[in-house]
């Protein structure tokens, strides 16, 4: 398999299910959607994409050949999910506290 197909693989799979969770981060509250919430959600998810690339490349590098040569997918696929999750979950939750109307 092509090297950078093979560290890039976790991605190429998760695509779909990224798309919905995106999709579903970016509807969802409907309202307000002002031209800051636009910026902040597309600032959010590519966040999200740059977290998990860059955690799945860490994530092959530091992984333990011994185990198998699937380990460094597995153990890839894992932490680059639970880092994507991990920042779309926090913007989430600060969306609500940054984008909250100024009195």
């Amino acid at each position: 398999m092509n090297p950078t197909v093979a560290q890039n693989l976790a991605l190429l799979l998760f695509l779909p299910w990224f798309l919905i969770l995106g999709a579903l981060f970016w509807v969802v509250p409907r309202q307000p959607r002002g031209i800051r919430r636009v910026v902040f959600d597309l600032v959010s998810l590519a966040a999200s994409v740059v977290a998990f690339v860059l955690s799945i490349h860490w994530a092959h590098a530091v992984a333990d050949r011994g185990h198998g040569s699937m380990w460094a997918q597995i153990l890839a696929t894992a932490v680059g999910y639970g880092v994507f999750l991990a920042v779309l979950g926090t913007a989430f939750a600060l969306r609500r506290r940054v984008l909250r109307p100024r009195p």
